[in-house]
């Protein structure tokens, strides 16, 4: 600020009032931009395949040499042509440099703890061994998920009609505007229940992301289209909020909202049951109790899950049953690794909301042995600026020496006490008087996990936190930053605790960014060693070759099978395709500076599997980085020759100034009369032993080779004759 006084033209902008919109109107206008959707679905999308984020020192896989250790990228001057190389470092110390245009071969390692890891000896039969052996049992999981596919495709779904006027209306009570991957998550809902398969989609987004939203939305197209939808909860108290909300959001519709849960009295149970058994009653929320045998639904078309992981194994499988023929909806902030690899299987359609609402801060997270003065510091910071504190302490029986030494400890707070073991009206009531401010600290075990919003309550404490999972934490945090405060969490651990521990507690303080669910799911599928897609017996062939690859095997196994042939289990992952162009072919470092970030683009342009997918990413490198130079366009178009050699069955492509070589493999596309056609018809085609045709050409430049390349494949393609 300066001192001196405003001149005219400073005072005639003071004068300047902006109105915006939602100033002038109750809710903010919706914008339609679907091309900005399409791009995000496609990044959100991705981020499956983004996690190629890997430290220096971490194992990875190659496909042909197996499990080493990532060492970095380091760029390379061969005969002439500066290229970059990812270096890899095996056993007994010995080194291997992979070209950046072949990450595709490279998949990061998860499976046993990173220490654990046995590396391989580069040439040794053993890698061959452990992968024939992963993709037996990938061949035969592929026919098991197949039948299961087959089962579900052949099950007939009811196919709700849309009615985009009264949805429209529905849609306008969302008083804030949806994030791109929200709006993108309900797209997709919607276009589920309109198709006549059952549904069963899981939407997975951060605490407070807006998966709620996505739940209304799908149980107004149900109850529109005349069925019944029931909402599961794991506990009474957020079975009562999402009752609220959904009376609040139905409130102007002729749609009945009922809750079943051990706070309503017996006869509010019985009527609410008689009203789903006669159809009176439209959505019903509830607990487990209602998935029990004895309740009827009338006309029961959508099952809305919340929190599927924290259901018993015996309600998990009456839900089972529930999946035969209603559409099904599960939203989860932290799916557990089971969930989360179905759904990476492709098993379930999986719907990612990975963007904060505006105005969110990410939670600080700080993990520290417990101490009554880092107790106090913290309690005293957030009362001091008026918030409330959530202590958690999940020993029932000791709960009340804990009240007491918090009492001494903090003479100025008033602490209440919430438990499971609490009667429903005594938990219920000590609920409602923290979110009213009676008290400002509560002292609680686990009970509120799970979806209560208190945005006033900005701090929690989380005493013996080496006792609870990633989910549970990564939860549990989620209670604080509803709004838009800085919120802190402290986890507290004693003096010692176990390695697993201490990987799940590191794990969950650097993913302190919002949006993290995803990524920690991730991790505890590595921390728990990555088992289970089907069941046990599997997890001994994933951890020989990581799971990663191993799914990447399973989901070509399913391809495989799905067109009639029997996978191949000496190339377990179909044709890859090696490309030389004798031509740099990277991203510079005077282009794209920062080595992360190369990292993930190389392995996002070699994962792509469609040309769409490369034509993205070249329009967000123009975007993010300008016109790409040389060595850009070049690596761009490797990746597209990879694209059109692999639908060929071509392994080897090497393009050099005076001819070109292409070795095609085992299963080929290419008739043996086509290529005898072309030798015949152009004596610049011959073939250079059984499995190599050589084309003759001057291709001085780099652009000549592409083109030629290009035309070569093309011919072999018949697409040209």
């Amino acid at each position: 600020m300066h001192n001196c006084a405003p001149s005219t033209t400073e005072r005639a902008v003071n004068a300047i009032a902006l109105i915006t919109e939602s100033d002038l109107y109750q809710y903010v206008a919706k914008s339609r931009s679907s091309t900005r959707r399409k791009k995000h679905a496609a990044v959100s999308d991705g981020l499956l395949r983004d996690l190629a984020e890997i430290s220096i020192g971490d194992p990875v896989v190659h496909e042909e040499h197996g499990i080493g250790r990532y060492m970095g990228l380091v760029s390379m001057d061969l005969g002439g042509e500066a290229q970059e190389m990812m270096l890899l470092e095996y056993a007994g110390e010995a080194q291997l440099y992979v070209p950046v245009s072949q990450l595709h071969l490279i998949s990061r390692y998860s499976g046993a703890a990173h220490e654990n890891v046995q590396l391989h000896k580069l040439g040794s039969a053993a890698w061959n061994k452990a992968k024939r052996k992963a993709a037996e049992k990938a061949r035969d999981t592929a026919a098991e998920l197949l039948n299961l596919y087959a089962r579900r495709a052949a099950q007939e779904g009811y196919k709700f009609q849309f009615d985009e006027e009264g949805y429209r209306a529905f849609a306008d009570g969302f008083g804030y505007e949806e994030t791109e991957d929200q709006a993108a998550a309900i797209a997709a809902v919607i276009a589920d229940l309109t198709q006549a398969r059952p549904m069963d989609r899981l939407v997975c987004g951060d605490v407070g992301f807006g998966k709620t939203e996505v739940a209304l939305r799908a149980a107004f197209v149900a109850v529109m289209g005349g069925k019944q939808v029931a909402v599961l909860a794991p506990t009474t108290l957020l079975v009562e909020q999402h009752a609220q909300n959904f009376a609040d959001r139905f409130a102007d519709f002729p749609v009945k909202v009922a809750q079943l849960s051990r706070f309503n009295s017996s006869k509010e149970t019985r009527a609410t049951l008689a009203g789903m058994a006669d159809g009176t009653v439209d959505i019903v929320i509830g607990t487990h109790k209602l998935v029990q045998d004895n309740i009827s639904f009338k006309n029961l078309g959508l099952v809305i899950i919340d929190e599927e992981h924290r259901f018993g194994v015996r309600q998990k499988e009456q839900l089972k049953k529930l999946r035969a023929n209603v559409d099904i909806l599960t939203l989860t902030a932290t799916p557990i690794p089971r969930t989360l690899s179905m759904a990476l299987e492709g098993l379930r359609d999986f719907s990612l909301i990975t963007t904060a609402p505006s105005r969110r801060l990410a939670v600080k997270t700080f993990v520290k042995p417990f101490s009554e003065g880092s107790v106090r510091e913290a309690v005293l910071r957030e009362l001091k600026r008026g918030g409330q504190v959530f202590f958690l302490h999940n020993e029932v029986d000791t709960i009340e020496n804990m009240r007491e030494r918090l009492e001494t400890l903090l003479p100025e707070a008033r602490i209440g006490v919430a438990h499971g073991q609490l009667r429903e009206r005594e938990l219920e009531q000590v609920m409602r008087d923290f979110l009213q401010q009676r008290f400002n600290v509560l002292l609680c075990s686990t009970i509120i996990e799970t979806g209560i919003d208190i945005p006033n309550a900005n701090t929690i404490i989380i005493n013996r936190a080496d006792k609870f999972g990633l989910a549970q934490l990564h939860q549990l945090r989620g209670r604080v930053g509803r709004s838009h405060h800085q919120a802190y969490a402290y986890l507290l651990t004693p003096e010692y605790i176990t390695k697993d521990a201490e990987k799940r507690l590191d794990a969950i303080a650097a993913a302190d960014e919002l949006g993290a669910g995803f990524t920690l799911a991730m991790q505890d599928l590595e921390i728990r060693g990555a088992g289970e897609i089907l069941g046990e017996g599997q997890s001994g062939e994933m951890i020989q070759v990581g799971f990663t690859l191993y799914t990447e095997m399973l989901k070509q196994a399913v391809r495989d099978l799905k067109k009639g042939r029997q996978p191949d289990l000496d190339a377990p992952l179909g044709v890859t395709t090696e490309i030389k162009l004798h031509s740099p072919a990277l991203l510079p470092e005077g282009y794209c500076p920062d080595i992360h970030e190369r990292l993930v683009l190389y392995k996002r342009l070699a994962t792509c599997e469609t040309e769409a997918q490369i034509n993205a990413v070249h329009e967000e490198l123009v975007d993010r980085f300008g016109l790409p130079e040389q060595p850009v366009t070049t690596l761009l178009e490797s990746h597209r020759l990879r694209l059109a050699a692999k639908a060929l069955g071509i392994t080897a492509i090497d393009a050099s100034s005076d001819a070109l070589t292409l070795t095609f493999g085992k299963h080929t596309m290419v008739e043996p009369a086509d290529i005898i056609l072309l030798m015949q018809s152009n004596k610049n085609y011959r073939m250079a032993g059984a499995d190599k045709l050589r084309v003759s050409a001057v291709m001085e430049d780099i652009e000549t080779r592409i083109k030629t390349v290009r035309a070569v494949l093309r011919k072999l393609a018949n697409k040209e004759t």
